[in-house]
């Protein structure tokens, strides 16, 4: 059978833990053809981002036309945007209804603390987001104001709902001093709290970027919003256990997208 095509609008990683790079590995590896639109390239490895270049907004614009030209597009997933002036051109693509099932990761801050993009940015494209799916740092920018708890995940899920999105999923995994990683989602009609055991590893560089790329799989797929949110958290804990014991890199290293460390996994993501 013909994959169904999934795209991919975001940054260039040269680590290749996250950003285009972790996208398209996560598409294979749940059996969606990857496309992709390059909105910048960066020099980072595990231990940081060093510098960020965007492109012209003009040569993302001509990206996305091209693709879409071309390639039945099922789902679409946004990661760093990088300028206001980026955001704006894909949005005009979303507003024109042109990027099906657009799930939106607010990619602001990298782990390293390096800026990535801009509050404004994002907010130009959550009123076309099917989900948004900012983690909780990300999710208190946004809101203006901290978010450190579930109660709190919840709260601002449903204020980012309030902009536009159809669905939010607030992620957890980077709160500590629990040892579950809880993510909140709102569907536009009720709060779901999804809890699953925290993966003891220093390899989560790229989390973000792959539970948003396997959301898009999967809404491509056919899935309801929260079977596809599901679904993509329990693979980024595979993806997070079996790089357990890698030594990729001196920092935060890239997950397991392809099950490499168990061969049951690649039956499990199939």
């Amino acid at each position: 059978m013909t994959p169904p095509v999934v795209l991919t609008i975001a940054g260039s990683d040269s680590g290749a833990g996250a950003g285009i790079q972790a996208d398209l590995k996560v598409f294979a590896a749940l059996r969606a053809y990857g496309t992709s639109v390059i909105t910048a390239t960066t020099a980072q490895n595990t231990r940081g981002v060093d510098s960020v270049f965007p492109l012209p907004p003009e040569a993302v614009s001509a990206q996305v036309d091209s693709v879409l030209a071309d390639f039945a597009v099922a789902a679409v997933k946004t990661g760093m945007l990088g300028t206001r002036e980026i955001a704006s051109a894909v949005a005009a693509a979303a507003q024109d209804g042109r990027l099906p099932n657009l799930v939106v990761d607010p990619v602001l801050v990298a782990t390293s603390g390096h800026r990535l993009g801009v509050v404004g940015a994002v907010e130009r494209l959550l009123p076309f987001a099917m989900v948004a799916t900012p983690n909780c740092a990300e999710a208190g920018e946004i809101v203006g104001r901290r978010v450190d708890s579930p109660d709190e995940m919840a709260a601002a899920a449903q204020q980012l709902a309030a902009g536009g999105a159809r669905a939010v999923v607030v992620t957890g995994g980077d709160l500590t001093g629990s040892d579950e990683a809880v993510d909140v989602l709102w569907t536009g009609e009720s709060t779901i709290f999804l809890r699953a055991p925290r993966v003891p590893t220093r390899h989560t560089h790229g989390t973000g970027c792959s539970f948003s790329a396997a959301i898009a799989v999967r809404l491509a797929l056919g899935d309801p919003v929260p079977a596809a949110v599901r679904s993509a958290k329990e693979y980024v804990a595979r993806g997070l256990a079996g790089a357990r014991e890698w030594r990729l890199g001196d920092g935060r290293g890239p997950l397991d997208h392809f099950g490499w460390s168990d061969p049951t996994d690649r039956e499990a993501v199939s």
